[in-house]
């Protein structure tokens, strides 16, 4: 497929897919600009005040001009907190979602242009890892860094071994992908001639083939991303993720849901509701990607 095909699909974007893909970059640039737009720093609990704590947002009764969403039961004012929650969590997301690309597409490349041994082997270890389930894997993951590596928990270490955990299991995708694309086009004449003049091995897999086979992974990227940002929320609600001094949207719903069933919802609630809405406008981004650029798929439309 041409560049010039290509830019006429995404000129072809549905409202629904262009209204979440606004979302996605809104909520992303929130993120990323959030020392700049947070009234608070949430991570400084020199600036929190027990006094200020477990006022509801602003359009509900009780709600205080300085706290536009509220505050949590430290004081600690929720937008400010979301915004920082968001930036971790996305941050997690695309780190985790690079490693696995990287690692992925690393092994595909090796196993489809090498084949015999080293494919199976590969393949095998990818198989053994698609039995655990996500969470189970990352929770094994995510326990034995704690385990071996001092500090495992805390504020420094503790998006490494996320980033490790949620990679650790997604690189598989990107590894079957790459590597059946690297098998068709290993047995094309342009490799073969290139293998005739004799091209050094890497130099065909990162020239020729590699550019032949990066669409499927970037949209396959686009998907996992949401997938990632929702482990690492998963991780950090069941206690083995960010701690709660440098919360991502994952720990602020795990404190919030202690105070739930007492009427305050809104430190549960809102940044639960952040993270679907995120969640949501990548996922119809990337099925639209996914769609516009699998032949079959589009084919049936």
């Amino acid at each position: 497929m041409t560049a010039g095909a290509a830019l006429a699909r995404l000129r072809a974007v549905p409202p629904s897919v262009a209204i979440a893909a606004l979302v996605a970059l809104l909520l992303v640039l929130s993120a990323a600009g959030a020392p700049l737009l947070a009234p608070f720093d949430p991570t400084d609990i020199r600036t929190f005040n027990l006094a200020d704590s477990e006022i509801p947002p602003l359009f509900a009764a009780d709600g205080d001009p300085r706290f536009l969403l509220g505050t949590d039961n430290q004081g600690r004012d929720m937008l400010s907190a979301i915004l920082y929650g968001a930036r971790v969590s996305i941050a997690i997301g695309s780190a985790a979602v690079t490693t696995a690309m990287l690692i992925g597409v690393t092994l595909g490349l090796v196993a489809g242009y090498s084949g015999g041994r080293i494919d199976a082997a590969i393949m095998r270890v990818g198989d053994v890892i698609l039995s655990f389930p996500t969470i189970l894997l990352a929770l094994l993951v995510a326990g034995l860094a704690r385990a071996l590596l001092p500090g495992a928990d805390s504020a420094r270490l503790a998006p490494f071994v996320l980033v490790g955990a949620i990679a650790v299991h997604d690189w598989v995708q990107y590894a079957r992908t790459v590597r059946a694309a690297t098998m068709v086009e290993s047995a094309k004449d342009y490799v073969k001639a290139a293998r005739v003049i004799g091209l050094p091995s890497a130099r065909i897999l990162l020239r020729h083939i590699l550019p032949n086979v990066a669409g499927p992974v970037l949209v396959i990227a686009t998907i996992h991303l949401a997938g990632a940002v929702l482990t690492e929320a998963t991780l950090s609600f069941l206690g083995v993720g960010m701690p709660p001094t440098y919360p991502s949207l994952g720990t602020l719903i795990r404190i919030g849901n202690e105070f739930v069933f007492s009427g305050i919802w809104w430190i549960a609630t809102l940044p639960a509701l952040t993270l679907v809405i995120l969640v949501l406008a990548v996922n119809v981004v990337g099925d639209w990607l996914r769609d516009r650029f699998n032949p079959k798929l589009r084919g049936r439309r």
